[in-house]
């Protein structure tokens, strides 16, 4: 007795006989919901407050930016010490 098609690549494929409709069919039977997220007071206050500094803080930027590009910037060299040895202390 002979035996054809056994292991045939084109065989039957099982994932072939899924049904996309039933796909849709759960989608709206949960009615279609989103995900949503919501915010604090305290989240959103800090969003806010972080956006207005943070125009302080490019200006800050640029204006350092320039004196290091004009070779004017001075490192305070005892400002640095205190802040090394707080950071060393764990202060």
């Amino acid at each position: 007795m002979k035996i054809h098609g056994y292991n045939r690549l084109n065989g039957i494929n099982p994932y072939q006989k899924l049904n996309p409709p039933a796909v849709e069919k759960n989608k709206k039977a949960t009615g279609g919901a989103k995900d949503e997220i919501q915010i604090s007071t305290e989240a959103l206050e800090m969003l806010n407050q972080s956006k207005t500094d943070d125009a302080a803080r490019k200006a800050r930027i640029q204006e350092l930016k320039a004196q290091v590009q004009e070779g004017t910037y001075r490192v305070d060299s005892q400002k640095l010490a205190e802040k090394l040895y707080d950071e060393l202390k764990g202060r």
